[in-house]
This record gives C-alpha cells, structure tokens and sequence, in this order.
C-alpha cells in the first residue's frame, strides 16, 4: 500500500498524531528468511521468538501462527503466551528470575524450562517429590568462555556474562548430579545464550560447538535440544554502513557443526534459535507529526509529536532511517536540522544533524527499524502511548488503542482519593 500524505491524513483521524505502523506481511518475510535460512542445512529446526523483544499480543499471535514457540522469560510473558492460545508445549521458560510458582506451573504443563541458576533445583526438587508420578523434562542455561582469547566481546565490554550455570567452577557438573538423582526427571537439553557486541558467526559457531560436546558428555542420548539462544543479527538499514553476516551465513555455522556433531544419531536433537531483533526491527515504522521548526541561535530544531523513547529506549546517537512526508510539494530551505521530542528532557534527540529541506508544520516525519525494544520499553512519562495499527496487504487495522488518562494512571493500581488514609492496608 502506498503511504501519502493524504492517507497519513486519514490515519491522523483516526489514531492521532503519532503512531506505530506494523507491517506484517515484513514480519512473515522475515519468518521464512530465518526458518528457511536454517531449516534447508539442518530439518530438525525451532524457532523461539523472544517475547522481550516486542511482545505486542497480536504479533506474537501472527508468530504463534507462523510456526514459532514463545521464548519468555518472565510469567507476566508466560502468561500472555498463554492467553493468546500458545500451546504451553511450546513455550520456552527462560529467564534469571522464576518463583516455585512459575516452575511448577511450567512443568505441570510440560512447557520447555531451562534453569539459570541452581535455586531452581530445589523449586524442581519441591515438585518431584509431589509429582511422583509425573515424569519432568529440564534443560539448563550453561556459562562458558566464549572468548576465543579475545577480550570483552560480551556486550558493554564485559568479561564474564552473568547468567547461566558455570562450567569452569563445577556448578554445572554439580547441577546434572543433583537432577540425575531425582528418579523423575531427564535433562533433555541445554541453553547458551550470549549478548555479544558483534555478533560474530564464529561465536555461535564457538556456542553451539560446545553446547553439542557438553550434551554428549553429560546428557548423552537424553539431549532433545540444543538452543543456542537469539541475538543474529537481521537486515540492517544501510544507513549504518555495517558489513554484517546474514542468516545464511549463521546457519551455515551452526547447521553444520550440529550435523557433524549428531551424525551418529537417527534422531537428531532439535536445534533452537531465539531471535528478537532480527526478527521484529524492521517490521516498524513510527509516524510523528511536525509541531513546529524553529531556529535557537545557529541551529534549527523540528518539534514532532514523538519522543526518542519511542524509537531508540537506548538513546544511541546513531539517526535511524527515516523519511518526511510533506504537506506542501514546493522547495523548502536546505539547512542542517535536530529532530526533538515532546519531553522535558534536553536529550530528547530522535534525530541530530539531519542534511536536507527543513520539515514544516504539519509535515510528518517517518522513522523506519523501530521494532525493536520501543514497545516494552516505551514508558508512561509525560505522555500517553500511541496507538499501534498493523498493515497486512492493503487492509490497515487497529492492534493497540491509543491510551487515555484510564489506561496512563490504572485505577486499579492508583489511589486517587484519601480512603485508605491513616488505614493500615
């Protein structure tokens, strides 16, 4: 469908000034690059699609749809998967923090639960001996050098990831004994995953390589999956001049070490990936409408109805691809501009040093690859939430309304008179 300006117009009436667009048939496409990225080098191949990353419902009903288990890794995920009609056999708990409660709730429904830290033990320990006779399938989140002697390739520079159960301190080893001495239970599968600041293919060749040795080793013909967690890098926009692997590339890694690895087997285990970024960055565009340009000493900045926390949480300075739709088709000046948002926080950048015709009031501007982290971590400061339409062919849809001071301050959750004044709730 052909976005002008006259039907930027038409969707202002009816969703307001800003909003996100979805455009799912990107999503599906997106899909099947991955799916069959992987699938045609390796059969036995599941994608997991991280919650975290945008858990707008009904996208992650349209990845339900497509094939794709839901990889959590919170209940409030857990339970949204749930409601949405995932079945909870393909859902994928992970995640540093779960309660006895989550635990319980996952293995009574079989769902697939890799543990992070060894507290978790006695939670499963709890429900074994309660469900005697219950048989409990469990993999683990392991920790491992993944440096290959290069220094901090974790991301932030760190040198040690935090997460998962350490295999050079004897943690893990002991983790595998004290599950193996529970009569009910089987380790069917091990996690790796690892935020690297590059991405490398030979870092997910290096995880899945020694995820594949640590299940021979400690699992042997239990090992159901290996899951070598997400973060591959998708399409990246031009604009960043980045020469970046592509999901050929990852699979012809991963996939051929798994089949070198598992050979031997008639039945292979279940190669797992999670991808989030890649999958949903660029499937969102944000519309903001221009409030105002104006001129402070030598600099011009373009007030819009947006706020960087819409399209970067992370507040980098690198400026996403982006376009203005204009009102009026005659030249405007050609300066360098600021785009700026409607907060009252100087570094409400969405856009610096812009080269180009000076955006008008009324113009709007579209900024493209923010699917990605926006929506879960947009928050409720200063302004309500814009609404989220979605895009499949030429039919345009609500998925997410426009929040009201209802929605913004929840009267379930806020006291907004003084009842409960001097009571001890």
């Amino acid at each position: 469908m052909n976005i002008n300006f006259h039907k930027i117009n038409e969707l202002e009436r009816k969703f307001g000034t800003s909003f996100y667009l979805l455009d799912v048939n990107k999503l599906r496409l997106n899909y099947q690059k991955i799916n069959n990225a992987f699938k045609n080098r390796y059969t036995n191949f599941i994608i997991g699609y991280s919650y975290k990353t945008n858990y707008l419902p009904y996208l992650c009903k349209e990845m339900s749809r497509l094939g794709a288990y839901a990889e959590v890794v919170s209940r409030l995920e857990y339970d949204l998967a749930l409601k949405i009609g995932v079945d909870p056999r393909k859902i994928i708990f992970n995640g540093p923090l779960k309660t006895s409660d989550d635990i319980e709730t996952a293995l009574e429904k079989d769902s697939i639960v890799n543990i992070d830290s060894l507290y978790e033990i006695d939670y499963i320990t709890t429900f074994c001996i309660n469900n005697h006779e219950k048989q409990v399938k469990v993999g683990i989140r392991v920790n491992f050098d993944i440096s290959n002697d290069e220094r901090g390739i974790l991301q932030e520079g760190f040198e040690i990831s935090r997460f998962g159960i350490c295999v050079s301190n004897g943690n893990f080893q002991y983790a595998v004994n004290e599950l193996k001495k529970l009569d009910n239970v089987k380790i069917v599968g091990l996690h790796g995953h690892f935020s690297t600041s590059e991405r490398k293919v030979k870092t997910y060749g290096t995880i899945t390589k020694k995820l594949c040795e640590l299940a021979k080793q400690y699992i042997g013909d239990s090992v159901e999956y290996i899951d070598i967690g997400g973060g591959i890098y998708g399409e990246v926009p031009s604009s960043f001049n980045l020469q970046t692997p592509n999901f050929d590339d990852y699979a012809e890694e991963v996939c051929y070490i798994m089949n070198s690895e598992f050979s031997h087997k008639d039945k292979r285990p279940y190669l797992i990936l999670e991808p989030g970024i890649s999958m949903v960055a660029n499937v969102f565009s944000f519309f903001a409408k221009v409030i105002e340009a104006k001129k402070i000493q030598d600099q011009y900045f373009v007030l819009i109805d947006g706020s960087v926390h819409n399209i970067k949480p992370t507040m980098h300075k690198k400026n996403l691809p982006m376009k203005v739709m204009r009102e009026r088709s005659e030249t405007q000046k050609y300066v360098s501009y600021n785009i700026v948002g409607y907060t009252c926080m100087e570094k409400d950048y969405l856009a610096y040093g812009v080269e180009g015709e000076l955006p008008n009031k009324n113009d709007y501007v579209i900024f493209d690859n923010v699917g990605a982290y926006t929506i879960v971590f947009n928050p409720p400061f200063i302004k309500e939430r814009p609404s989220i339409i979605a895009l499949d062919d030429k039919e345009i849809f609500l998925v997410r309304k426009k929040e009201s001071l209802t929605e913004f301050f929840n009267e379930n959750l806020y006291v907004f008179n003084n009842e409960f004044e001097g009571k001890f709730v």
